[in-house]
């Protein structure tokens, strides 16, 4: 499959960080429908007859970014005077991708604001990542895990078994990018995450279904994040081989089977061709790793000089942000559905304990060596017994 398709599943995140970094908020997870289209359509052939859903066009992503910079256009009047700013593109296919060309879109949109960005692209997150810290750029969207480089606590959002559901995620994003109270939590001076998009459920992917238990993955190969040591640390505590991997070849270590266990969303499987990997034998464990976000990430220096009222802006503008959040949760739902149904596995309730037990030891041990924010756990926790107050850690707070 070309890149073209893969880097489809990286659109919710730039639209996420671009709109906001840019002030034209609230166009995050609507166009994501359009954006979409590419990681249906990829999967579409597994999918069952007549289930196919109905793809919107191309045409639909700038009239929908219109649509949503109108009605922010309502509540937020444009800049007294033009801001200029650099932004970090990750677009796979650089400046011939789409979701370089989606970012042209909505930059032409925040003139309408007096904002005025020069888009900068780069085929490697690290890279741009790199090149936003050196202040090659004033913004950048990226992975939430790979953000808590510029912010401890709002990075570790992303950590292993945190958060379960989707009604959890939306009741944690609603609270950080929604209270005033937690706004100060944002900001790493000299850096702050303007804004926060849920990319959907990593799942467990076993090219062989007989790897149905923790015991059973012993000895076996799993694709981790190079950057991120606390992947390896986990997979080496239940006796397997974390072989170092990055997103633009962790799906072609497990479809040629170099590796046999990876964890991605249930959105990757059409645009990475993970049934490749899965083949006839394959399973996705239905019970998620971890909730996978995405950052938008801003160097408040120029902000500040050149926008006296930055703080209320981008409380004003994340507030009309969380009105998509629902549509964008249920964008993920409906993409997960490319999975064929033969290739979900359900725990048995004994594998199910121990996997969330070895999550639970996992993070609290990633915690205690400083991977993870003690605030931030204390943070998730409250939302798990929010919504269910019977949990065993309700009771002795054990984060």
């Amino acid at each position: 499959m070309p890149a073209f398709q893969r880097c489809a599943v990286l659109r919710v995140l730039l639209l996420g960080g671009l709109a906001l970094a840019l002030g034209v908020a609230g166009a995050a997870e609507e166009p994501s429908k359009a954006g979409s289209r590419q990681i249906i359509q990829s999967g579409i052939e597994a999918m069952p007859k007549g289930a196919q859903p109905a793809l919107p066009g191309r045409g639909l992503v700038q009239s929908t970014i219109s649509a949503v910079a109108s009605e922010l256009m309502k509540e937020v009047p444009p800049l007294d005077k033009p801001f200029h700013l650099k932004i970090c593109i990750f677009d796979l296919m650089g400046r011939n991708g789409p979701v370089f060309s989606i970012a042209q879109d909505v930059a032409l949109e925040a003139k309408r604001w007096n904002v005025h960005a020069e888009l900068i692209p780069f085929t490697n997150e690290s890279v741009a990542a790199n090149s936003f810290k050196v202040g090659a750029c004033d913004a950048v969207g990226m992975s939430t895990l790979r953000a808590r480089n510029f912010n401890f606590f709002m990075g570790s959002f992303d950590a292993v078994g945190a958060l379960m559901t989707y009604e959890e995620v939306k009741t944690a994003i609603a609270a950080l990018m929604g209270s005033d109270r937690m706004y100060e939590k944002s900001i790493n001076h000299p850096y702050q995450i303007v804004g926060m998009a849920p990319l959907g459920a990593a799942y467990v992917m076993v090219n062989d279904r007989a790897i149905n238990s923790i015991e059973k993955a012993a000895g076996k190969k799993v694709a981790v994040l190079e950057w991120d040591t606390s992947q390896a640390k986990m997979v080496q505590q239940i006796g397997a081989q974390p072989v170092a991997s990055d997103i633009s070849n962790f799906a072609q270590k497990f479809n040629n089977g170099v590796v046999d266990i990876i964890a991605a969303p249930a959105l990757a499987y059409g645009p990475f061709e993970l049934y490749r990997g899965l083949g006839t034998k394959g399973a996705v464990f239905d019970l998620p790793l971890a909730m996978v976000t995405g950052s938008a990430v801003i160097n408040r220096t120029k902000f500040e000089k050149e926008i006296p009222d930055l703080d209320e802006k981008i409380k004003k503008l994340r507030k009309f942000g969380l009105r998509f959040l629902d549509q964008g949760i249920e964008v993920i739902r409906k993409l997960e559905k490319v999975v064929p149904e033969k290739y979900w596995m359900t725990l048995g309730s004994e594998e199910k304990i121990k996997y969330m037990r070895m999550m639970d030891q996992a993070r609290a041990q990633l915690t205690a060596e400083g991977v993870y924010s003690p605030e931030m756990m204390k943070f998730l926790l409250r939302v798990r017994c929010k919504h269910t107050p019977t949990l065993a850690e309700c009771s002795n707070r054990s984060e």
